[in-house]
């Protein structure tokens, strides 16, 4: 099984503040030309390791169509810390061109724009900026077949906001409706637990 990284103190005394909130809930945006669509999302950190950019979850998809059940993904996940990665993906199909049209769509992403486009971000410092970019990777479904009506060859543009818990992001596949916009707010509340099902990764 897949064994969850323990949350590590961080001299980025805010990015540890911020990842304290580990369960999140709200929409996806997935209309289309033919018609409007959303889906109600829920996510949870199972795990973080800062000092190498990384993080993992799972997501839970609960409205889709073509699904019988909620529909649950595990994802990888990179900290843009300028460290580990930069705002440049170079992977996944994302050119960089790709990279400056998904950032851009966050309005925090505006002050890093110039920097950004000069080295990828390289010489920003980002350890006190109050947002926190990632990408997310969805690697494989949990409790459904690759034909439950999801595809996860894309991934993520994500912005989280360290003032009140929130993540929006942008979803990037090359073969999916463009900007699928996915909006979240934090469900804890100060509490311990998480509000959907817990799962078995295998």
């Amino acid at each position: 099984s897949i064994s969850y990284y323990k949350f590590r103190l961080h001299s980025y005394s805010i990015y540890s503040r911020c990842f304290c909130l580990q369960a999140f809930s709200g929409t996806q945006n997935v209309s289309s030309v033919q018609k409007d669509e959303a889906w109600r999302v829920n996510v949870r950190i199972q795990g973080c390791d800062l000092e190498h950019g990384y993080l993992c979850g799972t997501m839970e998809a609960l409205n889709v169509p073509m699904a019988d059940t909620p529909v649950v993904t595990f994802w990888e996940g990179e900290i843009v810390d300028t460290k580990n990665y930069t705002f440049f993906t170079g992977k996944w199909e994302a050119t960089p061109e790709d990279d400056i049209r998904h950032w851009s769509k966050f309005p925090s992403f505006s002050p890093l724009l110039g920097q950004v486009e000069a080295d990828g971000g390289k010489s920003l410092d980002l350890s006190n900026y109050p947002y926190i970019f990632m990408r997310w990777k969805e690697q494989y479904f949990v409790n459904v077949g690759t034909d439950c009506g999801l595809t996860i060859a894309g991934f993520y543009y994500i912005c989280f906001s360290c003032s009140d818990g929130s993540i929006s992001g942008f979803y990037y596949d090359p073969n999916s409706s463009p900007y699928q916009k996915l909006e979240l707010k934090s469900t804890n509340d100060g509490r311990s637990g998480f509000s959907f099902s817990s799962y078995e990764l295998q």
